[in-house]
C-alpha cells in the first residue's frame, strides 16, 4: 500500500515539474527532464551517503546491544552522583556543543547520540521531548564556529567577495561571539522555562 501511495507521489511531482518547466521556460523539451531529475538526485548524494553511514551505525549498535548497555550504565553512574536533571541537562548541551565542532550534521549527531541519550535520560526520569530540546539548544549555536563544517567555507567566500583580505580569523571573530551568545540566551531561557516548569509542547512537560 504504503509503495503504491510513494508511486502515485512521485508521478505527481514529476508531472507538475514537467508543467512547471514547461510554462517557465526551463524546460522546453521533453528530453531534458531526465537530465533535471538527475540533477536533484545529484543534490542528495551527500545526504544519502551520509544516511548510508549512519544506517550501518545504527544497526551495529542494534545488534551488539552496546547502546543500551552505555545508556543503563551511564544513568546509573548520574544516579550515584547525585547531580540534578537540571545540572545533567545542561551538562548535556556543553558536551553536544563541543562534539558540535567535529560531527558539523545535525542529523548525523542525533542518530548517533539519540539511542543512548534518550533512554539513559528516560532512566532518570527525563523525556525523550527534553532531551532533544536540549540537543537542538547545542546544536543550534557552534554550527557557526566550526570550519569543518561545508556551510563554513561558503559563508567565507561569500564574506570576501565584500572584503577582499577577509580570512579564517576575521570570519570567527564574527561568528564567534554570535554563536556563544546565542548559546548563553538559549540556555538561560532554558534554565527560566524548566525551573518555572512550562510544558514544552500540548501536553509534554519539560519536568
Amino acid at each position: 500500500m504504503l509503495q503504491n501511495i510513494a508511486i502515485v507521489v512521485g508521478l505527481a511531482f514529476v508531472l507538475i515539474g514537467i508543467v512547471y518547466g514547461r510554462i517557465t521556460g526551463s524546460l522546453p523539451r521533453l528530453r531534458e527532464v531526465p537530465e533535471a531529475m538527475a540533477d536533484g538526485i545529484r543534490s542528495l548524494a551527500p545526504v544519502l551517503v551520509l544516511f548510508f553511514a549512519v544506517a550501518q551505525f545504527l544497526a551495529y549498535f542494534k545488534w551488539t546491544g552496546i547502546g543500551t548497555v552505555i545508556a543503563v550504565s551511564g544513568a546509573d553512574v548520574l544516579r550515584a552522583s547525585g547531580m540534578p536533571p537540571l545540572v545533567i541537562l545542561l551538562l548535556i548541551i556543553g558536551l553536544v556543543s563541543v562534539l558540535n565542532l567535529i560531527v558539523t550534521s545535525g542529523s548525523a549527531m542525533w542518530a548517533i547520540l539519540a539511542p543512548v541519550l534518550v533512554p539513559m535520560l528516560m532512566y532518570l526520569s527525563i523525556s525523550p521531548e527534553t532531551t532533544q530540546l536540549v540537543y537542538r539548544i547545542a546544536d543550534s549555536c557552534t554550527n557557526a564556529i566550526t570550519p569543518m563544517s561545508a556551510y563554513f567555507v561558503l559563508a567565507l567566500g561569500m564574506m570576501q567577495r565584500y572584503r577582499k583580505d577577509a580570512g579564517i580569523g576575521t570570519f570567527m571573530s564574527f561568528t564567534i561571539p554570535l554563536a556563544l551568545t546565542m548559546l548563553a540566551v538559549w540556555v538561560a531561557l532554558f534554565i527560566i522555562w524548566y525551573v518555572i516548569g512550562l510544558p514544552i509542547g500540548p501536553g509534554i512537560a519539560i519536568r
